[in-house]
């Protein structure tokens, strides 16, 4: 067998700088047919959803998935709440990190690996307004020192 070819569909940058992301899961997604058909033309957004664990399951509320357009009658709701598929050892674990005061799952990107839809969770933190001033502020300095760099080379 080959080597597992990804596409990437949906990516959440804002998880990264309202976060820091100390873990990372691979979680298929429960979906229907004419859904993934939607999000192999790349119709897909993990921008507002959040994830949660309800009764030892987890699910991925506000993934927005525009419907299908030749699908018509079997289009679901393009906002529903969806299963994620994760081993139950992960799950468990998963619930008792987020017991832990802080400690919240971010949707951090949409893939598909082969042929199947697979979604990247990561176990997160959430920053204070004064570390994202920090990050804000590195990254304006490393893009001055680059600035710098690339006109010393000229």
């Amino acid at each position: 067998m080959g080597k597992m070819t990804t596409k990437l569909i949906a990516n959440n940058k804002k998880a990264y700088h309202d976060y820091f992301i100390e873990d990372k899961y691979e979680a298929g997604i429960e979906l229907f047919g004419t859904e993934v058909k939607s999000i192999r033309m790349g119709k897909c957004s993990i921008k507002e959803s959040f994830i949660r664990i309800d009764k030892g399951e987890v699910y991925v509320c506000g993934m927005h998935i525009n419907p299908y357009e030749k699908g018509n009658i079997f289009n679901k709701d393009p906002l529903r709440t969806r299963k994620l598929l994760l081993h139950r050892s992960e799950i468990t674990k998963l619930g008792s990190r987020i017991a832990e005061k802080g400690y919240t799952l971010v949707p951090l990107q949409v893939y598909f690996k082969g042929s199947l839809v697979k979604m990247e969770i990561g176990l997160a933190k959430g920053k204070k307004l004064y570390d994202k001033r920090d990050d804000i502020a590195k990254k304006d300095q490393k893009r001055e020192i680059d600035r710098e760099m690339k006109q010393s080379l000229r």
